[in-house]
C-alpha cells in the first residue's frame, strides 16, 4: 500500500512537471521549529525540484511560498501571520500560490482563523499528509480549487519521497514520528500523533546512500530517539535491529559515516543499553542532549516528565562514569505555572552540578490545548524573563570555563566551510559540537580532520591544522 501510494504521488510530480516544461519556475520555503520540520522541508524541495522547479535566490519572486509552521512556541503564531500578510501583495502581483504546512495546521483553531481571515491561501495541510503534496498542488493549478488536506489520526509511514539536503556534508535521517508521553506544556503528540518507528533497513539503507554520496556526518531524529522500536513488533526481524541501541550499533559499522548525533533522548528512556552503545561506538558523538527542563522534582512533576532531580542526576553520573569524555546539552524551561523562587534554585542546582555544554533556554508559553495551558498560578512575564537572565548569566560563566579545558587538545572535526565572519578561516564543529575556526585550504571542506585548540572566544574556538 505504501509503495501504490508513492507511485501515485510520482505520477501527479511528473503531471507538475510535464504542465510546465516550458516554463522557469521558482520556489521559496520557510521553516519554522525543529530539525523534524527542517528535514519535511528538505522532503517538501526535493518534491519540487523533481517538478522542475527552483529554489529562488537573491529575492527572486516566487510561483510557489511554503510556510512549514511549528507550533510549540507562542511567537511561531505571530511570525505565521506577519509571513502570510506579507505574502498577500505578492500573490496579488504575481498570482504566486501559498501553502501553509506543518504541526500547526493540525491545530483546529489555527486552520479556522487562518480560513477565516486569510482566504488567498491555497494550500493548507498537515503533518500526515506532507507526502500528497504532489497531488495537492497539482488540484490547485489545474483546478484552480483550494485545498485542506488535513488527517487528525495518527498518519503513515512513507518511504520514497525525493529529498533536497540543506547541506553535503552533513545530513538529518528521521528515524521515528510522534510521541507518547504527553508532557503537560507539550502540544507535539497532539499535532504529531503517537509513536511510529521507521524499518531498521529503511533508516540503514538511507544513511548508506548519504555515505555513497560523501555525507560524513548524520544525526538520528525523533521526538524521542530512545524509545525507537519500542512500540512495535520485534519477532523475526531478520537484522536483529530491535532498539536504539542495535540501531546505534548497526549506523556506527557504515563505512563513510564518521560522525553520528541523535536527538531528542528522554531522561525516562536512556537505559543501560542505550549508554553501552555510545560507549562502544567511537563514531557516536559524545555530546549527549540530555533535556531537563526543569531541576525541581515537583515541577517535573506537573510537566509529566516522569523522572525527579535526583534520578537526573544520577543518570547523568551513570554515563559519566561509563564514558568519562561525555558532556551534555540540555532543554530548560524558565517560568513553567506555579514554580516557585525555591523550584527555580533547583534548576540553577542542576545546572551548576552537571556544568552543561549547552543549554537551549526557553521561557514557557502558553499552548492552547494543554494541561498546562488550563494551570493556575501562570507566572507573571516579569519574573519569568528575570529568571531566565539569571540562569543565561550562570550559563555564559560556566561556557567560559569549560572551553579552557580544550586548550591544547587535539579535536577531531567535520570542516563545514568558511567562517560567517571571516572568510579566510575554515569553521567545523568537535564531536561535542564546539565551533572551531582555523587557517586551511578550501579543499579540506567535507572533509574530517584532526585540529590542536590553541585558544578560545567564549561561543568558538580557535584551532591550528599543522600541529
Amino acid at each position: 500500500m505504501n509503495k501504490e501510494v508513492i507511485e501515485e504521488q510520482i505520477q501527479y510530480i511528473r503531471k507538475v512537471k510535464e504542465m510546465m516544461k516550458n516554463e522557469k519556475k521558482y520556489y521559496n520555503i520557510l521553516t519554522m521549529g525543529c530539525q523534524l520540520n527542517e528535514n519535511d522541508s528538505e522532503k517538501l524541495a526535493g518534491m519540487l525540484e523533481e517538478m522542475g522547479y527552483k529554489p529562488a535566490k537573491n529575492g527572486t519572486v516566487s510561483d510557489i511560498y511554503i510556510l512549514n509552521t511549528c507550533c510549540v512556541r507562542e511567537n511561531a503564531e505571530e511570525k505565521l501571520f506577519g509571513k502570510v500578510g506579507e505574502l498577500k501583495k505578492i500573490k496579488q502581483k504575481n498570482n504566486s500560490i501559498i501553502a501553509v504546512c506543518g504541526c500547526m495546521m493540525q491545530e483546529k483553531h489555527m486552520q479556522d482563523k487562518l480560513k477565516e481571515s486569510y482566504p488567498y491561501i491555497d494550500i493548507i495541510f498537515g503533518t500526515h499528509t506532507l507526502h500528497k503534496f504532489p497531488e495537492d498542488l497539482y488540484k490547485v493549478i489545474s483546478e484552480k480549487n483550494k485545498i485542506k488536506d488535513i488527517l487528525d489520526i495518527d498518519g503513515e509511514i512513507y518511504e520514497g519521497l525525493p529529498i533536497k539536503r540543506n547541506s553535503n556534508k552533513s545530513a538529518s535521517v528521521t528515524i521515528m514520528y510522534g510521541c507518547n508521553n504527553f508532557c503537560s506544556y507539550c502540544i507535539v503528540p497532539y499535532v504529531r500523533g503517537r509513536e511510529r518507528s521507521r524499518n531498521p533497513e529503511d533508516i540503514i539503507a538511507e544513511i548508506e546512500q548519504l555515505s555513497k554520496e560523501g555525507y560524513k556526518e548524520v544525526t538520528l531524529l525523533g521526538q524521542n530517539v530512545n524509545s525507537y522500536m519500542r512500540t512495535e513488533k520485534k519477532e523475526n526481524r531478520s537484522d536483529n535491529i530491535t532498539s536504539f541501541a542495535d540501531l546505534l550499533r548497526a549506523v556506527n559499522k557504515i563505512q563513510g559515516i564518521e560522525v553520528i548525533k541523535f536527538i531528542s533522548p528522554h531522561p525516562k528512556d536512556f537505559t543501560e543499553d542505550v549508554i553501552q552503545a555510545i560507549k562502544e561506538c567511537k563514531k557516536v558523538s559524545r555530546l549527549i542532549h540530555l533535556p531537563l527542563q526543569s531541576g525541581s522534582t515537583e515541577v517535573l512533576r506537573k510537566m509529566n516528565r516522569k523522572y525527579t532531580k535526583e534520578q537526573y542526576l544520577e543518570l547523568v553520573s551513570k554515563i559519566k562514569t561509563e564514558i568519562p569524555e561525555a558532556v551534555f546539552s540540555t532543554d530548560i524551561i524558565v517560568g513553567f505555572p506555579e514554580e516557585t523562587e525555591k523550584d527555580f534554585q533547583d534548576t540553577l542546582d542542576v545546572v551548576k552540578k552537571v556544568n552543561f555544554e549547552q543549554i537551549f533556554m526557553f521561557i514557557y508559553s502558553r499552548r492552547k490545548g494543554t494541561p498546562a495551558d488550563k494551570m493556575e498560578s501562570q507566572i507573571p512575564e516579569e519574573i519569568k524573563h528575570k529568571r531566565f537572565d539569571r540562569l543565561k548569566e550562570l550559563f555564559e560563566k560556566q561556557v567560559e570555563l569549560n572551553n579552557k579545558k580544550y586548550i591544547g587538545t587535539i579535536q577531531k572535526i567535520l570542516v563545514e566551510g568558511t567562517s560567517k565572519n571571516n572568510d579566510k578561516m575554515l569553521t567545523g564543529r568537535t564531536t561535542t559540537n564546539k565551533i572551531v575556526n582555523f587557517e586551511g585550504s578550501k579543499s579540506l571542506v567535507g572533509q574530517v580532520i584532526e585540529v590542536k585548540i590553541a585558544s578560545e572566544h567564549k561561543w568558538y574556538l580557535k584551532g591550528e591544522k599543522n600541529f
